[in-house]
């Protein structure tokens, strides 16, 4: 009978008879098992813990130990190896209860007939064989159910391949590679060497050509996939997973001595991870779109105003994050400057879409020449009726460059931050968010005087999860009570000083200063 290895289980006679010991070696060795000896306890327990050992056959009366003893051990030290008890002694139905009491699978009873050791070995070996399968399946789909929960949670296509290839090596005990394609074109391979080991991420070209949609397995030669030292004298399997005609495969390579028939596990690591990718590509792409649209709608230059410095800095959401609604406006009409700034509630490329529409609506009745709180009242009522779900905040101010005059409304808009001499000042304007039915506060109406600096922003740059939107306006004020020369140095430094490393919102920043 064979192991799960593919050769010849190995067995361990253990008797202080040399005669009985020559017999059951024999019978078993003719049985085509592969059998090794030991004529005492001791000898039986170090054999043992040196080599593979399928199933120990187990004299009862032993010159040191107790066989019950000697069984004990070893279930203490290898609960997989099954014990046969043989005794020409110990024969009553006492000793046969307690030698199968302290672990042993079987007690035969001399004298034995070759016939029923054999079947009783054979027996014994089935049983554990389909115990070790049965318990191997059940740890690797753990490990599947724990490398999918991963895989998913991921936040960027790069570490996606490197935690899968980490799952895929600590499920198969193994190394393992996992190769993809990003949604740029970029094929990516995670390697890992082993459980346990950090994966990393290399370049790698694959041949896609005749790959199906679906689930396939090809058993290969290593040198196909130079990714990683295999293990000497094995081929390596690969599991390929194509979701969609249209999509590159997903590819998991591990070495094939780790396979079991039918390959379930890894068959099913393969297609989990290729959804993770198609959902990490899908991300990726309407990231790419959102980003995309959000640029193409923002102004392309800055206006040239007489007496006014103009500054701006906007900074969408890293790749990591979707992006959001942030938008700002400058443009001049008739005379005045006309700025604003405002934030669609969410995250997502629908956002990016309404704020395009918002935008282009406050440009439409800004040109009609309403003042800030009529266009507002406009473009609420235009959500409203076109936009039902949508919220969003808005701010718009109309300055007149040679005096001074500012005509400004706030829709739920964070405060501007007015600059003046080392002075911070907050111009509230409290007034209901964009998508909502409620009364309006009359424009406010103030003179910006010459060297006063005023900053409008998203939330951003001042929001954070471990923070209160106080803490967040007292530490904008305390990096904008000095305004530098070049307002695109003050802007990069608002930035730089307050804004996280990796953006998880879009930010918005515009800066006017009058001269």
């Amino acid at each position: 009978m064979t192991v799960d290895g593919g050769g010849p289980a190995t067995l361990l006679v253990v008797d202080d008879s040399r005669t009985k010991r020559y017999l059951l070696v024999s019978w078993l060795t003719r049985a085509g098992y592969t059998v090794l000896e030991a004529e005492n306890g001791a000898e039986a327990l170090a054999r043992v813990d040196t080599d593979r050992i399928d199933l120990v056959v187990l004299d009862v009366r032993l010159p040191d130990l107790s066989g019950y003893e000697v069984c004990e051990r070893i279930k203490e030290a290898h609960p997989a190896i099954p014990v046969i008890h043989v005794s020409a002694h110990a024969v009553d139905v006492a000793d046969r209860a307690q030698g199968l009491t302290r672990g042993a699978d079987a007690y035969l009873a001399e004298p034995i007939e070759p016939e029923e050791l054999i079947a009783t070995t054979r027996a014994v070996l089935r049983y554990y064989q389909a115990r070790q399968r049965a318990e191997l399946l059940a740890e690797r789909l753990l490990g599947l159910a724990d490398t999918t929960v991963a895989v998913h949670a991921a936040a960027t296509f790069a570490r996606l391949l490197e935690v899968a290839a980490e799952g895929a090596a600590q499920i198969f005990k193994s190394p393992a590679a996992v190769i993809a394609e990003t949604f740029d074109g970029d094929c990516l391979a995670g390697i890992c060497a082993g459980p346990g080991a950090e994966a990393a991420i290399v370049p790698w070209v694959v041949d896609d050509t005749g790959v199906p949609t679906g689930a396939t397995v090809k058993v290969e030669a290593p040198a196909n996939w130079g990714l990683l030292a295999w293990p000497a004298d094995d081929t390596v399997t690969v599991a390929a997973a194509r979701l969609r005609e249209d999509r590159a495969p997903l590819y998991v390579v591990v070495p094939t001595a780790t396979q079991t028939a039918r390959t379930p596990v890894l068959v099913q690591l393969a297609q989990a991870v290729a959804a993770a990718v198609e959902a990490q590509r899908s991300f990726d792409e309407e990231h790419r779109i959102a980003v995309t649209l959000q640029r193409s709608l923002l102004p392309r230059s800055l206006p040239t105003v007489a007496g006014l410095d103009l500054a701006v800095r906007y900074e969408p959401a890293s790749a990591q994050t979707e992006v959001g609604g942030d938008f700002y406006e400058l443009v001049m009409l008739d005379g005045h400057l006309l700025l604003a700034i405002g934030d669609v509630a969410g995250h997502s490329l629908h956002a990016a879409t309404v704020m395009a529409e918002l935008r282009h609506a406050v440009r439409a009745y800004a040109v009609e020449g309403h003042q800030p709180g009529e266009i507002l009242h406009r473009v609420n009522e235009l959500m409203r009726t076109l936009l039902p779900n949508e919220l969003a905040t808005l701010c718009v101010l109309l300055l007149h460059p040679p005096t001074g005059r500012v005509r400004l409304a706030s829709a739920g808009h964070l405060p501007p931050l007015l600059q003046q001499n080392g002075k911070i000042e907050f111009v509230q304007h409290s007034a209901p968010l964009l998508g909502v039915r409620a009364p309006r506060p009359a424009d406010l109406e103030f003179v910006l005087p010459a060297g006063a600096t005023l900053v409008f922003y998203t939330d951003g740059l001042i929001e954070r999860r471990d923070a209160t939107i106080d803490e967040g306006l007292a530490a904008l004020a305390a990096v904008a009570a000095t305004v530098d020369d070049d307002l695109d140095e003050f802007c990069a430094r608002l930035l730089v000083e307050l804004a996280p490393s990796k953006i998880q919102d879009d930010v918005a920043v515009v800066a006017l200063r009058r001269r």
